[in-house]
């Protein structure tokens, strides 16, 4: 018996399918043919391939190993947006410390250099050798650096030896060199950070954007006006202002003269005349020269290793150990010589032109009109005659943060306010 059909629905009509509910529904992957997915997995395994591939590439590339390692040192490259010193000044802050922080890290990549120490001797593990020759240090000797290589010697320095005759000299130093290059930076830096210290923002705060040629007249008639209101208000009471910055230019060049005696002290002597002695080295004869790069940073040494026998004797193992280190040292050295050298001499040239500025209200003048051409000469005088050792600093600074032709109006209103001070 059948069952009557409902309401609405025709009698032998199938009734509409339900929609399925939440928990059935599916997502239907898109169907692939199998020709079609044989086409697309060697280029999905090829791109794969290929990342995996240029991924070490990539961290392994010596330009990229080069950014990371200078990478940190770009900071210091930012240029200042005021003048604050001279070209000396930053020689010592920017260039030295650059340099000195670039050795440093490069002395500690092993990327270029490979392991520091590298030790062979019979029956000791190398790993134990490298580490304990690398702690209690190598050695050479210095009455066999002259010999020809394979016959008399084995390396420079390196030769049969007899306790207690033959001098021994021991090199440690060179496990201590990127520390001592950074330390050395940031001694030069210090007199740099002394004088942005006592300097507090003063010349920025009176530069007010007037390095800018482009300016509103309105603006620059009132920026030049409180520029004319400070020198008025503060003249003659600046001196010590400027005197600060010739304590820390004194600082620099004591700073570069001690380091030089430092750096001596630390490699035993050798420093004050490395420079020179590899210069002589290059025009000796071969067969009697001595590389003094040998000398200071042998790449060859001996390193002597003791240990108990079997039979509860001491026994004694020599063994030859190579520095890959001193390859990049005795490089890194010898532009220092010649760099610490040169800065140390236009340091005291810059401290001889300090005295005659200090000493010479004329060399003042001369300097003023140097700096502010575009100017008459009568107010640059007038200007002068009026301002002492600190005032002139000021000014002189100014002139190296202002733009030339707001500085000549800046000059000319200076000159009319000192003269209506003499004529009152």
């Amino acid at each position: 018996m059948q069952r009557p059909a409902p309401r609405g629905v025709r009698r032998g009509t199938p009734p509409a399918p339900r929609p399925p509910s939440p928990a059935r529904r599916c997502t239907i992957a898109p169907f692939r043919t199998r020709h079609e997915g044989e086409a697309h997995a060697p280029r999905a395994r090829k791109r794969s391939a290929s990342f995996a591939t240029d991924a070490p590439r990539a961290r392994g590339h010596p330009t990229a190993a080069m950014f990371d390692v200078f990478g940190s040192v770009k900071g210091l490259l930012k240029l200042d947006s005021v003048c604050i010193d001279n070209n000396v000044f930053r020689l010592h802050y920017k260039a030295t410390v650059i340099i000195l922080i670039a050795f440093s890290l490069l002395v500690t990549s092993r990327q270029y250099i490979g392991d520091p120490i590298d030790c062979i001797v019979d029956e000791i593990p190398l790993a134990v050798m490298d580490t304990y020759c690398w702690i209690y240090s190598t050695f050479t000797i210095p009455n066999r650096l002259v010999g020809k290589v394979g016959k008399d010697v084995v390396q420079p320095g390196v030769a049969s030896h007899v306790d207690g005759q033959d001098e021994v000299k021991y090199h440690k130093y060179y496990q201590w060199v990127c520390f001592v290059l950074f330390f050395q930076a940031i001694l030069f830096y210090v007199p740099r950070y002394l004088w942005k210290t006592w300097e507090g923002g003063r010349i920025k705060m009176l530069v007010l954007d007037l390095n800018c040629p482009i300016v509103g007249e309105s603006c620059k008639t009132d920026r030049k006006k409180l520029l004319v209101d400070y020198f008025d208000t503060n003249l003659h009471t600046q001196n010590f202002y400027a005197f600060r910055f010739f304590i820390c230019e004194v600082l620099n060049f004591i700073n570069v003269v001690g380091q030089i005696y430092f750096m001596d002290f630390f490699l035993d002597g050798e420093f004050s005349t490395y420079g020179s002695d590899v210069v002589r080295f290059t025009e000796m004869e071969p067969e009697e020269r001595e590389d003094p790069m040998a000398r200071v940073f042998p790449k060859v040494t001996k390193c002597t290793f003791h240990k108990y026998g079997p039979s509860g004797t001491v026994q004694k193992f020599d063994g030859l150990c190579v520095l890959p280190l001193n390859i990049v040292n005795e490089k890194i050295y010898v532009f220092l010589w010649f760099w610490f050298v040169i800065l140390a001499v236009l340091s005291g040239i810059s401290l001889l032109y300090r005295v005659a500025v200090v000493a010479g209200p004329r060399v003042r003048l001369y300097l003023l009109r140097a700096r502010s051409r575009l100017a008459p000469q009568e107010q640059i005088e007038t200007v002068a005659r009026k301002l002492q050792i600190g005032d002139w600093f000021v000014l002189y600074q100014l002139g190296k943060n202002i733009d030339p032709l707001i500085y000549k109006e800046l000059m000319g209103e200076l000159a009319d306010k000192f003269k209506g001070k003499d004529n009152v």
